[in-house]
């Protein structure tokens, strides 16, 4: 039995990569750090709209935080490294790395990413889309 999914569809082509994306992102996120997603409102009517991405990540330094695009994806990774030993009493608070995945649409752009009070933000971009219309010429073979 074949395994049937919205872009397996004949309406659907070329979607492939963007399947095997989804895939991957919904495999790679096990809820750590929590995040929220807020659309940020533009000061004027002609600016793009604006998102932010905002991740709880206390504890992680800025040197111990890294925000990269690949491919069309924004990718941030934490990772702690414990300079010291320490004799704990109680251990609650883990120096745990994490890597959260977000897909991003075509044209999106990171503006900025800053850390303060334990929440990294990411903002972000969309421009609006170019509306095309492209004619194709029918070829009447002779």
């Amino acid at each position: 039995m074949s395994r049937l999914t919205p872009f397996t569809s004949p309406l659907m082509l070329g979607f492939d990569a963007m399947e095997k994306t989804l895939e991957r992102v919904a495999r790679g996120n096990d809820g750590y750090p929590p995040y929220n997603i807020e659309r940020v409102r533009s000061s004027g009517p002609d600016e793009p709209e604006r998102l932010r991405i905002t991740l709880a990540v206390a504890g992680f330094a800025e040197d111990d935080l890294d925000v990269t695009i690949e491919e069309s994806q924004l990718v941030i990774r934490g990772r702690q490294t414990e300079t010291q030993e320490r004799d704990y009493l109680h251990r609650g608070i883990a120096a745990r790395q994490f890597q959260r995945m977000f897909v991003l649409a075509e044209g999106m752009e990171v503006m900025k990413a800053e850390l303060r009070h334990g929440l990294l933000s990411v903002d972000l971009i969309r421009p609006e889309p170019v509306r095309m219309v492209k004619k194709i010429n029918i070829l009447v073979p002779e």
